[in-house]
């Protein structure tokens, strides 16, 4: 009994990935992957040109009112080692105007600058892939995913 609690207690550790940012005689602080994507995602998404990560817009804007992370998944990608370093790759789409090298190093910038500066940890690279090209959603205007309600017929 006591070596499958272990052994379960072994499982949950593997599913958290995290790495040890501070130690002393108080504990250890951890930082798990989650929280690095978080960052990734609202860096990503502060730059002008960005319209979202990438993945399939209705399936993600689904995950995102249920709160699931499997979006971020998808799109964000992380190598962590045990000093404090972290490799980083984030695949976006991008409004139709911009210029893609120049984009990409702005969100190259911003990433870098969010992680290190919120969790103390040294970025070693930020890769970014540009997947898609999107035009601007004009305000008031309904996307394809969306049901138009006003449409279906009242019986």
């Amino acid at each position: 009994m006591k070596a499958a609690e272990e052994t379960k207690k072994a499982e949950v550790q593997n599913d958290n990935v995290a790495t040890v940012v501070e130690g002393s005689e108080m504990g250890d602080i951890k930082i798990h992957e989650n929280v690095i994507a978080a960052l990734v995602r609202k860096a990503a998404l502060t730059i002008e040109g960005v319209s979202r990560l990438a993945g399939s817009s209705l399936v993600d804007n689904i995950a995102e009112i249920v709160g699931s992370r499997r979006m971020q998944a998808r799109a964000i990608a992380l190598e962590m080692d045990e000093s404090h370093r972290v490799a980083i790759e984030v695949k976006i789409n991008i409004l139709v105007g911009y210029k893609v090298p120049e984009l990409a190093q702005s969100v190259q910038k911003a990433v870098i600058e969010m992680v290190e500066q919120t969790t103390g940890m040294t970025v070693t690279k930020v890769n970014v892939l540009v997947q898609d090209i999107e035009e601007p959603v004009e305000e008031g205007e309904e996307t394809d995913t969306a049901m138009d309600m006003t449409a279906l017929p009242m019986n």
